[in-house]
């Protein structure tokens, strides 16, 4: 049979699950997080996060027995706010839509803790974030100054547009 003619395989799409994030999980959210940002979050920062209680979800590729970290996000509950401290995604999996599912199962799990709100900020540089934002109904609604530590790059620090949605 000529190779030219045969059928491919039938698309089969990524199965992915959403869990809570552990510190077993944590080795593989750093080398995420490393990989995903110039100034990643350390492991006391994610461990404070998960001490502190704040929701802190992993998005995982199937299947259980050799599961893939897609991407995380961790959120910190307010009175009817929830504020958006760090959502990443797996650099290789980036512009796939795996934001926006994190984006919705947050949407979805702030409702239901009552809050009307969805706060963030975000890099005034992170233009490709910020854009994900913006197509998820998010609106730019103010700049903190300075927010982000200096950096060779920001000697003052770098400012951080701040957006919300209204859910």
């Amino acid at each position: 049979m000529n190779a030219a003619l045969q059928t491919p395989p039938p698309f089969e799409p990524l199965q992915a699950r959403f869990e809570a994030m552990t510190a077993a999980w944590l080795p593989a959210v750093l080398r995420l997080e490393q990989a995903a940002y110039p100034h990643p979050w350390s492991e006391r920062n994610f461990l404070d996060s998960l001490r502190a209680g704040y929701a802190a979800q992993l998005l995982v590729a199937a299947p259980r027995e050799s599961p893939e970290l897609l991407g995380y996000f961790v959120a910190m509950k307010g009175v009817d706010e929830v504020h958006l401290l760090n959502i990443a995604v797996a650099p290789a999996c980036q512009g796939q839509g795996w934001a926006q599912v994190m984006l919705d199962a947050l949407g979805l799990w702030a409702r239901g803790q009552g809050a009307q709100w969805l706060w963030l900020e975000a890099r005034v540089s992170n233009a490709r974030a910020r854009a994900v934002y913006t197509r998820h109904g998010f609106r730019e609604v103010g700049t903190r100054r300075g927010y982000y530590p200096p950096s060779p790059a920001s000697p003052r620090g770098e400012d951080a547009i701040v957006m919300s949605l209204a859910l």
